[in-house]
């Protein structure tokens, strides 16, 4: 269960990240970090519990998580480094604190 411990410091570190972070380059990587953590949380749960089914557990069932994890948060990734770049080019300002509009 240490792996619970390991995933609740980095949470809290990506959490704090966010939430002083001025730069939205900062902030998307913080929230991939919190992502990674949770990714972190569910393969270890998925290492250390059992399915009703079966006494031991998979590993390709833990690897299909991962996988599917990744590629979710990888797609967060891509969708907000793209906001990021259009908001990059049509205000000339990537800092949180400048940006007071939210208008298409």
């Amino acid at each position: 269960m240490n792996f619970i411990v390991v995933t609740m410091v980095l949470f809290s570190l990506a959490l704090y990240g966010v939430l002083t972070r001025r730069d939205i380059v900062g902030v998307l990587a913080s929230i991939e970090m919190m992502l990674g953590s949770a990714t972190l949380l569910f393969v270890g749960l998925s290492r250390t519990t059992t399915v009703a089914t079966t006494i031991t557990p998979d590993p390709t069932h833990t690897g299909a998580i991962a996988l599917i994890l990744m590629v979710t948060a990888a797609a967060g990734a891509a969708v907000g480094l793209a906001l990021l770049v259009a908001l990059a080019r049509k205000t000339a300002r990537t800092r949180t604190d400048e940006i007071t509009e939210v208008k298409g």
